[in-house]
């Protein structure tokens, strides 16, 4: 019976026999003795097999190389180097696939380098870190929700509207593009498309959260969604995963007091469940990531509205790349000005103008600003973003009908503001950028097991 490497390391005895599965990270050793280390993706630690080789067939031995697949029975010992506890003498080796030629051998790597091979990364030690650390995060965001009565609602990927109103989106469809058919306008009639319309993958399962919540009162969403842009920045994928809370009754106070709890428990859950694979990190990738951490889960956030944070930007001194007045779109420079140099630590914005902000956030009474929140990191920059919806039907249209949108595909949204409407509020944060900080890694496809982006989508 097989017993993980992970669970040997946590109690097994010395004295013990038994038998673990897993794939060769090294061999070393001499013409008397082997050593090979095997880790089965549990743990980042590996175990050390102590091979004699008089009792193996040589050619056997030999196919024992980094990447091999090996099933291997012993004895549990103290250990007689450093680095470990204990120890198999293995008295059984069973090669279950070998590795000729195996891509990754003990010499270091780049990232750059791994990202090509993506399919083979996870056997590393730094992207099995990383693996396990999401696996953590995600099971954390479940529990959060659960824990405080929070309801599960799975949003549709496939959808008839935009709900950022940015337009870049991937186009879902059944047509035969080399020859679809075509209206009297010549333009591509959709109507004989598998769903009778224009469809894409959705940006956001925002809207849909907001229907959930005017019924089950608070719910989230956690899935994939899909981003047409043309960025090949570190930031960001094509493919990624947002978690969306959308709550009745609350506004925009109750929203960030949210948002900020959610993220102290995330980083908290990590420091006490995944502090291997976080010192692992820490020692290669960022050495004051669990300083960076802790200092985050035990920090009150600094809160403050956009026009407040854009007289800080422009009497800063500072020679931004983006000049900064009133009305901007605030840039990663200025938002980690104000984290990392000003206050220090997280800060939450609020009341951006209603000009670069979507239809649905509230409008305040000034006409200028709508209560939006963001919520900006250390390293990152934005990490959350949310707001207060506005909740009054009116206001909404008219909104709509400002932004030259078009409310016929949204008559379904609209109406939980003519049935019953309430104050309500939500936010949502990317999957990938909470990863970013939790990992210290500092490229977005580092912390997803298969990057899509420009001009990739292999794997």
């Amino acid at each position: 019976m097989r017993t993980k490497i992970a669970d040997i390391l946590k109690n097994t005895a010395t004295g013990t026999e038994v038998t673990v599965k897993g794939w060769v990270r090294t061999k070393r050793g001499n013409k008397n003795i082997a050593f090979i280390a095997l880790n089965d993706g549990s743990t980042i630690h590996s175990l050390q097999l102590v091979v004699d080789v008089a009792a193996f067939a040589e050619e056997q031995l030999k196919r024992i190389a980094t990447g091999a697949c090996l099933r291997a029975t012993g004895l549990l010992v103290a250990s007689q180097g450093g680095g470990q506890a204990v120890e198999m003498q293995a008295r059984e080796i069973e090669i279950y696939g070998a590795a000729d030629d195996f891509p990754l051998q003990k010499k270091g790597h780049t990232l750059e380098f791994l990202r090509e091979i993506a399919h083979l990364r996870p056997r590393t030690n730094t992207f099995g870190a990383v693996l396990r650390i999401r696996h953590a995060m995600a099971y954390a965001i479940h529990h959060y929700f659960n824990e405080r009565g929070f309801i599960y609602l799975h949003t549709p990927l496939i959808t008839a509207s935009d709900a950022e109103g940015a337009g870049a989106m991937f186009r879902v469809t059944t047509l035969d593009m080399q020859n679809p058919p075509r209206n009297d306008r010549q333009e591509i009639d959709f109507t004989k498309d598998f769903f009778g319309r224009a469809t894409c993958l959705t940006v956001s399962g925002q809207l849909e959260g907001e229907l959930g919540a005017m019924a089950l009162g608070d719910i989230y969403t956690f899935g994939p969604t899909f981003r047409a842009e043309n960025s090949n920045t570190p930031r960001h994928l094509a493919e990624f995963w947002m978690i969306e809370p959308e709550m009745a009754f609350y506004d925009i106070t109750d929203n960030m007091n949210l948002a900020e709890d959610f993220i102290k428990y995330l980083i908290g859950y990590a420091l006490e469940h995944c502090t291997d694979d976080l010192r692992f990190l820490s020692q290669h990738y960022d050495k004051e990531l669990i300083d960076r951490l802790e200092s985050v889960a035990q920090t009150d956030f600094v809160r403050l509205t956009y026009t407040e944070g854009i007289d800080i930007l422009r009497q800063s001194g500072q020679p931004f790349e983006f000049p900064v007045a009133w009305g901007i779109d605030l840039q990663s420079e200025h938002e980690r000005y104000l984290v990392e140099r000003h206050f220090q630590k997280p800060v939450i914005l609020t009341d951006y103008p209603k000009e670069i902000k979507a239809f649905y956030m509230k409008q305040n009474a000034d006409g200028r600003t709508v209560r939006a929140m963001d919520v900006l990191f250390p390293k990152i920059g934005e990490i959350i973003g949310g707001s207060q919806r506005e909740e009054n039907l009116e206001k909404l249209r008219a909104r709509i009908a400002e932004l030259g949108m078009s409310d016929e595909n949204l008559w379904w949204y609209l109406d939980t503001r003519r049935f019953g409407t309430a104050e309500h509020s939500g936010f949502g944060m990317g999957f990938e950028r909470l990863l970013l900080f939790v990992t210290g890694m500092v490229n977005i496809r580092d912390v997803i097991p298969f990057p899509r982006t420009p001009n990739n989508a292999e794997f």
